[in-house]
């Protein structure tokens, strides 16, 4: 079977090319046009950042920014009323380890009740021990990251898929463990981590005719600034963390949002807003995530915006063809994460996503620690395949395609076990 997230990553590459015919995106660095990127310390008013106070304010100014847009504002909590129910099996992979199903309930007034199935797994150990843990989101259910009978099936939309696991747009039972390889919860569980995952089309369908399914229709229609299906998507991810610092057996202050492709632009977005999160990993987050956008290689602007003009704000549309006038660019995203840790991936093959241009997001987005005492990427040069660079800020490129790997949660466990 071809992997999972390379099907994935063929099919939205065939949905885009129908937005734009004859589309041909630029492989050859030496067609890159120059650019010159904003300078994450320098004020928009042009007086530079002394000192880690001035940063917090200068970190304002960018994360409004990045809301005005790209992204889009996101609506406060206080419009919703949100509920947690708990399902919980204590024998789970063989008795090593804890699985809990947490139902997260949005509701807001008369309106229909939203519903995210928050997956939850625990190592077994002594009273009093709290675990580091991933907070993922995923592609077409929980129960597709492990083919155990004991996760539910999800009951929102999904995307229609091949080998019969969706069905009109319903998740089957042919889809238990379905991707599995590309999330190893067992390797993980024994590197005394926990695990947390909730589906992407719970919070917003991948489908603008299935809006009135979001979370973002329980709130007023959004203007030109308003938040989009990436917003939405960060979002739940952060409703899913107001759970899960409240369980005592989980390290709070030790918690990485993990995210691939689309969904590592929300999880990129989702540790921007919220600084709950000690450690945010992009794995081949391309145009809108952890690529620089003024580069226009590989995915551009107005391929993404022409694509899947619902994922971003409106706004964004202005800068189609005119990435130079954009008055942020992603190592500015990056850089909202400092003093926390950002872990970016990339893979050799897949230069739709623009390995070089992650990796200089990384790098320019560096001197945010530096500004606060601490190492991100020194070395200017991209590192050779299968060598991890950065301290605070972390790179890799692996060799391979558009998917998660083996190799990946190699380096993300690691990089969750250097959180102080």
């Amino acid at each position: 079977m071809k992997p999972f997230f390379l099907l994935l990553a063929s099919a939205l590459i065939t949905s885009a090319a129908r937005a734009e015919d004859g589309f041909k995106p630029n492989y050859d660095e030496a067609a890159v046009p120059a650019y010159r990127l904003p300078d994450p310390l320098v004020f928009e008013n042009g007086r530079p950042v002394k000192d880690t106070d001035d940063w917090e304010k200068r970190r304002a100014e960018i994360l409004a920014l990045f809301g005005t847009h790209i992204y889009g504002h996101t609506p406060t909590t206080g419009e919703v009323g949100i509920i947690h129910q708990k399902r919980k099996s204590i024998d789970f992979l063989a008795g090593k380890a804890v699985l809990e199903e947490i139902r997260i309930s949005i509701t807001k007034k008369r309106a229909t009740t939203r519903h995210i199935d928050l997956l939850l797994i625990k190592p077994k150990a002594p009273e009093g021990t709290a675990f580091r843990t991933f907070l993922t989101i995923n592609f077409l259910g929980n129960h597709t990251l492990h083919p155990s009978p004991e996760i539910s099936l999800p009951e929102s939309w999904q995307s229609q898929q091949p080998d019969g696991i969706v069905v009109n747009h319903r998740a089957t039972e042919k889809g238990r463990g379905y991707s599995a390889a590309s999330w190893p919860i067992e390797t993980i569980i024994d590197s005394g981590i926990a695990f947390a995952s909730v589906c992407y089309h719970d919070i917003e369908p991948d489908s603008p005719e299935h809006y009135g399914e979001s979370v973002r229709a329980f709130f007023d229609k959004p203007e030109a600034d308003g938040w989009g299906a990436i917003g939405a998507w960060a979002w739940g991810l952060s409703r899913a963390m107001d759970y899960i610092v409240t369980d005592p057996q989980i390290d709070a202050r030790r918690v990485a949002v993990m995210g691939h492709s689309r969904l590592g632009k929300a999880a990129l977005w989702a540790a921007a807003q919220d600084q709950r999160f000690a450690l945010a990993i992009s794995n081949n987050s391309g145009c809108g995530g952890a690529a620089l956008s003024r580069r226009a290689f590989g995915e551009t602007v107005q391929r993404i915006n022409q694509g899947f003009p619902y994922w971003f704000c409106r706004n964004f549309h202005q800068y189609n063809n005119n990435e130079s006038a954009l008055p942020v660019d992603q190592h500015q995203l990056i850089s909202l994460i400092a003093p926390r840790m950002i872990h970016v991936a990339s893979a050799e093959n897949d230069r739709w996503a623009d390995p070089r241009g992650e990796f200089l997001s990384a790098l320019h987005a560096s001197p945010v620690w530096k500004l606060h005492g601490l190492k991100g990427i020194e070395a200017a040069e991209m590192p050779p395949i299968h060598q991890p660079t950065g301290d605070r800020v972390r790179y890799h490129i692996r060799a391979g395609e558009h998917d998660v790997t083996e190799y990946d949660w190699k380096q993300y466990i690691d990089s969750l076990l250097m959180v102080p």
